[in-house]
């Protein structure tokens, strides 16, 4: 029999499910589930009749440490995660002065196989549940032995298409009974799947929707970034000024400097003109080195003056603190050491 994945499950599920017991006992479960309990053994107010009967029907996914790096250079974690079917992502956690942040991954893989990202080269295996969404938060709280305030869907796998399992992640996440972390601490990032972005903006959520912009034209942008094939500039940014006008939210545009490709005086020049009128704020990223990949980071000094441009055009902008550097903490590089490694392994065995 196929055991049902009881964290995925809502507290109103679980209470009709539950329909022929006490109305208390699915709140416990849920309260239980929310802690991050791996076995029903460890819920040790239920009746040990009943847990039989929950570990017989259903099953509870986890989210285990199969590798950990730990940055010398800042308090950085990188986690690579081993879940209940062996399937493996990698998620961050970040201290900040505001609290822990952890940057978790909604797909094994990702489909949009963004020029400059290794997680796309990786190629994508399926879609995460929200469980195993919510199984990273746990897994990274119960590691570091303190409490989650800030959540970042920006790790392995694009958001927006695995939708309605991220949906769920958020109601679960958000939940009163459960972890009770406001939207206002929650950023998702989308490389720009334009009609969740306007369902997005019609549900209201207060979370701070990331927008992985990366160039000022659609030329430049359909080679970095193939979605851009379907969704161009102009359809993207109209569907964040209504997400901007619906939720009042700021939208946060991640423009990935790279040398020689778009950290021209002029493409700012055209990036300020394109975001006019957009309640935004722009976060520069050095292009991390992916192996294979001839994308380079621009020099600091024309990091900065694009900075400065953005900036004298009238556009809130930064540059992003490094983090982890050491520990190759931007998604999908541990993974992909992690594969080469056991296949170098394997293939010695072999000879």
């Amino acid at each position: 029999m196929n055991r049902t994945d009881l964290k995925s499950m809502t507290l109103s599920e679980i209470q009709a499910a539950f329909s022929g017991q006490p109305a208390f006992r699915a709140l416990q479960v849920y309260r239980w589930l929310h802690k991050g309990v791996s076995s029903f053994d460890e819920m040790t107010d239920l009746p040990k009749s009943f847990r039989d009967r929950l570990a017989a029907e259903y099953y509870i996914a986890t989210a285990r440490i199969e590798r950990k790096y730990c940055s010398k250079l800042d308090d950085t974690v990188k986690y690579l995660f081993r879940f209940n079917n062996g399937e493996m992502v990698e998620s961050v956690l970040m201290s900040y002065h505001h609290g822990r942040t952890v940057c978790i991954s909604t797909q094994a893989g990702c489909k949009m196989n963004c020029a400059f990202c290794a997680t796309g080269k990786s190629g994508f295996s399926r879609n995460l549940t929200a469980s195993e969404m919510l199984s990273q938060v746990q897994a990274a709280q119960l590691d570091a032995g303190e409490r989650i305030s800030n959540i970042v869907l920006m790790g392995m796998g694009e958001p927006l298409d695995n939708y309605e399992a991220v949906l769920r992640f958020l109601d679960l996440v958000s939940s009163k009974e459960g972890m009770n972390l406001g939207m206002r601490h929650i950023s998702l990032s989308t490389c720009g799947v334009v009609d969740k972005i306007y369902d997005l903006a019609n549900r209201k959520y207060q979370l701070t929707l990331s927008v992985s912009l990366h160039a000022p034209n659609d030329r430049i942008r359909s080679q970095l970034m193939p979605v851009n094939r379907k969704w161009n500039l102009e359809e993207l940014l109209r569907a964040c000024r209504y997400y901007a006008e619906m939720t009042g939210r700021r939208i946060s545009f991640e423009y990935t400097v790279i040398d020689g490709v778009n950290d021209s005086a002029e493409c700012a020049a055209e990036l300020a003109c394109r975001l006019r009128g957009i309640l935004c704020h722009v976060n520069l990223i050095p292009v991390n080195h992916v192996s294979g990949s001839a994308f380079h980071k621009s020099s600091q000094e024309r990091l900065h003056a694009f900075e400065s441009a953005l900036s004298n055009h009238g556009v809130n902008v930064t540059v992003r603190r490094t983090l982890g550097a050491d520990i190759e903490a931007s998604c999908g590089q541990l993974k992909r050491r992690h594969e080469e490694e056991v296949a170098n392994v394997e293939d010695f065995q072999q000879k």
